[in-house]
């Protein structure tokens, strides 16, 4: 015959439930999933940046090509004298260089580079060709 005492024992040991190593195995794992998250987010904002900088200077690089093509060819800032030629908008260092006679005579060969101030950034290069006024 089972006594009362018995009887309270085993129901008490029956009851499933989790253990504290389970638990803190659980939040260990749990744990690591958090922080390969948080560094995967770091990177992802720092390629973010990085694209936004390259958008940025990509459109500078574009308006600053369009002031020098309505310039008039004989222009200072379309002087090869100069070269090279900067401007500082902003965040970002402007530059160009202008090869006269090339490729051929009376057309100028210009590059434009754009470089962001930070390291993040990649410069951008626009090359283009400018041939003299016929008027």
């Amino acid at each position: 015959m089972v006594s009362e005492q018995q009887r309270e024992i085993e129901t008490h040991t029956s009851i499933s439930g989790f253990t504290l190593i389970e638990v803190l195995i659980a939040v260990a794992i749990f744990a690591i999933g958090i922080l390969a998250l948080t560094s995967l987010q770091a990177v992802y904002i720092g390629g973010n940046s990085s694209a936004r900088m390259q958008t940025e200077a990509t459109t500078l690089a574009a308006q600053w090509l369009e002031r020098l093509k309505i310039l008039p060819y004989a222009h200072d800032d379309l002087d090869s004298a100069g070269n090279p030629h900067r401007q500082v908008v902003g965040a970002y260092r402007i530059e160009w260089n202008v090869a006269d006679n090339s490729p051929i005579n009376e057309v100028k060969t210009i590059r434009i580079t754009v470089r962001p101030a930070s390291s993040w950034g990649r410069p951008v290069n626009l090359d283009f060709r400018r041939a003299e006024d016929w008027r």
